[in-house]
């Protein structure tokens, strides 16, 4: 049964605008490292690769990942299972990363942050206190931009901003969370204060948009190169950036 363009898909049903827009940060993820690499470790001088443009750029990249993965939330067969797949792989990558050290080594990037906050959610929804709804995502993106310079020591915006407490930066066990102590340092850095609160964001639409029912065109979205992408995001991550490290010395 149809209402205005909806169609009430059935659970677990795949939306292909959800693959579209990942495919295309995929591919913006992609264009991002690459020019990381060219500049970064090849010393080619690209001079519009930097803030506040390379900033946006990643932003507009890990922030759109971070929101589908959480409107994806009431599509997943097993959030746990999705939670612990993308935990395996953060460990994978930091070990990796430590080892061959080619950059500084990534501790609670954004694979964790994924794993993390999908693992929360998940948490959340099993007690019954996920939150759902347009208030609700628009409390929690205010919340974020609010709470998103934790991991520098700050709370607020801009003239209202105001310094955090420095106990919980005198530690070196609570990065994870936001709170980088003494000495850390990571390529790659993504703690659940504030991403959480933007993936939850995310979920509370998710949540209504599922039970609503998708539009018509959002259930059959497609744009084959991006819709690839987009459904086998983790494992270009895991490929893409050694085979442009590779790509780049071979360049330079």
């Amino acid at each position: 049964m149809e209402e205005s363009g909806a169609q009430v898909a059935a659970p677990r049903a795949r939306v292909g605008v959800f693959d579209v827009v990942r495919g295309l940060s995929v591919a913006s993820m992609v264009l991002f490292h690459l020019c990381y690499d060219l500049t970064q470790l090849s010393g080619v001088d690209l001079p519009w690769f930097r803030p506040p443009l390379e900033d946006v750029w990643r932003a507009s990249i890990s922030w759109t990942f971070l929101f589908v993965a959480g409107c994806m939330c009431p599509l997943s067969r097993s959030n746990l299972r999705r939670g612990a797949q993308y935990g395996a792989v953060a460990l994978a990558i930091w070990a990796v990363t430590s080892l061959v050290a080619v950059d500084t080594p990534i501790s609670f990037g954004i694979i964790y942050c994924m794993a993390a906050c999908t693992l929360v959610a998940a948490g959340l929804d099993a007690l019954g206190i996920m939150p759902r709804g347009r208030v609700a995502a628009a409390l929690l993106v205010v919340a974020f931009f609010l709470l998103r310079e934790v991991p520098h020591g700050q709370a607020g915006i801009g003239a209202l901003a105001v310094d955090l407490p420095s106990w919980p930066y005198e530690t070196t066990w609570l990065a994870w969370l936001g709170f980088p102590g003494p000495g850390f340092a990571s390529g790659d850095y993504y703690p659940l204060l504030p991403y959480l609160l933007l993936y939850l964001a995310g979920a509370a639409m998710g949540g209504l948009w599922a039970r609503r029912g998708y539009p018509r065109w959002a259930c059959e979205a497609r744009c084959a190169p991006l819709t690839f992408l987009g459904r086998h995001a983790l494992a270009v991550y895991v490929v893409h950036q050694p085979a442009l490290l590779l790509a780049t010395t071979l360049l330079a």
